[in-house]
């Protein structure tokens, strides 16, 4: 498995690319779900930030899924 390297700001903040590489999403996809209200939290400062307890959050808060029928569930809920 390939890692990659996540660059931070001293106070923990993430710019979008990071957090977008952080969740393995599409930095695209992360500015879709910022419309949509369906991502994690973030900061505007200029740019979009977000801390990493925030995207941590935002991951554990969708729950787990054992099938894909499942997983639709969890995706609307």
């Amino acid at each position: 498995m390939d890692s990659i390297s996540i660059s931070t700001f001293p106070d923990g903040r993430l710019d979008t690319k990071n957090a977008a590489s952080y969740l393995g999403l599409s930095e695209k996809t992360l500015a879709m779900m910022r419309c949509q209200g369906t991502g994690p939290e973030f900061i505007k400062r200029g740019r979009i930030f977000y801390y990493r307890e925030d995207l941590d959050k935002w991951l554990n808060a969708k729950g787990k899924a054992t099938s894909t029928a499942q997983s639709r569930g969890l995706n609307n809920a």
